[in-house]
């Protein structure tokens, strides 16, 4: 049976304290597809050969005790853990849970795209345990107090895993100090900006002016912008699309969308960057680029960047990983985002770039939608709607890639629990460490198995995903999640404390 847990409401504590909205809810899933089981105790010991942990790979047993890991046996757990029950795991990993900083589950206003239940459902199968909701895709978009209301509204006794958001700065708002703070003090975690079109209509683009007055006011709170750096330049290379380009050849799409584009938008983004450096006018502030795809000119300006100081982040998505622009079937609609998926180079690069830590995490960046939407009868890249539907899958998709490169598991819990967990302000995740929420995931690296059409899946949509039909290893057997109801509170400078309730 599927716990159903309820959002914490807003708790008024003091003026300068606000509700960060993340729901822990009791839970244990098997990729099996025999459901959900709570496991009827808050003190108990999970152990393994391999449990990730204080920098290292190997045998441990972790306490976890009223929501918490209270204590870690490192070593031969067997005859230091006395005391029972004791789950133990075998040589499966356990690993701190995915942190996912990057997901529409599209509710209020489009459940048939996602929603709360299916895409949290969906997440905690996938090992993650914590995800960040963005502002656009819902309707109405999470523009302000009165629009976040409705998203926690929307969300409850629909989650199974934590659950925070991302608010929106819009033209609307990014002038207007009050209406953000406004927002800011309602709960969300950060913001997202677009720098051109979304594709929904209440999200409008917005310029680097507006980021940069929407950087000062978030400089007070020491809360990130997050920013969809693609931006049309000026002046284009051509005159656009042929007339006679095939709208079903990938290609095509391609050409539609340059690389070009996240360049001119980050070249635009010099100067806001430059503020936040110590000293500037945004100094407190962080820029976070999210899905990047361009990893030649536009990586290199945002190395530049932080060499010279600039509080800067960037992830990059397990589809640009996976898959090459080469390899896209014609008319295959599944694989269209944005930015697209580049050349199997770029991709290459890409790699590089996260090996050397010049890309900074991972993010899901699932972007679903109804399936008619993406018009996978017709084929059409250029009229179907983009986006990459994934979030079941991304823990074994970066493992399976990531075998090629040598990636270890520790880099895999930076990429994907560490570094999102301080992105989000979240101090007492992403970790397995004494005091830290017992958030965790159990998993196989070696376990294969084949997304076919019998094995269990919880998107709203399974046959959007462009993941289907793949041959994958690293198959998650356990996602605990903090059973104990709690809030965090954030205050306007980012000081983290529990609530119990």
């Amino acid at each position: 049976m599927v716990p159903k847990g309820r959002l914490v409401p807003v708790l008024a504590v003091a003026a300068a304290l606000v509700a960060v909205l993340l729901y822990r809810a009791p839970f244990s899933k098997s990729l099996g597809g025999e459901g959900c089981s709570l496991l009827p105790h808050d003190h108990f010991w999970i152990a393994s050969d391999r449990v990730v942990t204080l920098g290292r790979v190997g045998p441990a047993a972790v306490e976890v005790k009223g929501g918490l890991i209270n204590a870690i046996a490192v070593g031969d757990y067997r005859n230091l853990v006395l005391r029972r029950p004791l789950l133990d795991y075998g040589d499966a990993v356990i690993m701190p849970g995915l942190i996912d900083v990057h997901a529409h589950l599209d509710e209020p206003g489009r459940e048939e795209w996602e929603g709360f239940s299916t895409g949290t459902r969906a997440a905690a199968a996938g090992g993650i345990t914590t995800l960040v909701d963005m502002p656009l895709n819902s309707f109405p978009s999470t523009v302000s107090e009165e629009t976040l209301k409705l998203k926690v509204e929307a969300a409850q006794d629909k989650l199974h895993v934590d659950v925070g958001f991302w608010g929106g700065l819009v033209p609307e708002n990014a002038f207007n100090p009050s209406a953000l703070e406004k927002l800011l003090n309602a709960g969300v975690l950060g913001l997202k900006s677009f720098m051109c079109p979304s594709g929904i209509n209440d999200f409008a683009m917005t310029n680097s002016t507006h980021i940069e007055e929407g950087l000062v006011t978030l400089a007070k709170y020491k809360r990130p912008l997050l920013i969809h750096a693609e931006r049309i330049p000026d002046v284009e290379d051509d005159d656009g699309l042929d007339d006679e380009l095939d709208p079903r050849s990938y290609a095509t799409y391609l050409k539609s969308r340059p690389a070009s584009w996240e360049e001119a938008a980050i070249r635009d983004l010099q100067r806001a960057m430059k503020d936040t450096e110590v000293g500037g006018r945004s100094e407190g502030a962080h820029i976070h680029i999210v899905h990047l795809s361009d990893a030649e000119t536009s990586l290199e300006l945002m190395k530049d960047a932080k060499q010279n100081g600039a509080s800067l982040t960037i992830e990059t998505c397990p589809h640009y990983l996976a898959f090459s622009s080469e390899e896209v079937p014609d008319g295959d609609t599944r694989f269209k985002c944005a930015p697209p998926i580049r050349d199997g180079a770029n991709r290459e690069n890409l790699w590089k770039a996260l090996l050397d830590g010049h890309i900074d995490m991972l993010s899901s960046d699932h972007s679903p939608s109804a399936p008619d939407l993406k018009l996978m009868e017709e084929g059409n890249f250029l009229r179907a709607w983009g986006g990459i539907s994934s979030l079941q899958f991304v823990l074994p998709v970066t493992w399976s890639h990531g075998q090629k490169y040598g990636i270890t598991l520790n880099q895999l819990a930076s990429w994907w629990s560490e570094k999102p967990a301080k992105l989000a302000g979240q101090k007492k995740k992403g970790a397995i460490l004494p005091g830290y929420h017992a958030d965790i995931v159990v998993w196989k690296p070696e376990a294969e198995f084949h997304l076919n059409d019998s094995h269990a899946v919880y998107h709203k949509h399974r046959n959007i995903s462009a993941y289907l039909g793949k041959q994958l290893s690293g198959k998650v057997l356990s996602t605990f999640v903090d059973p104990e109801l709690q809030l965090l509170i954030c205050s306007a400078y980012n000081r983290m404390r529990n609530v119990g309730l």
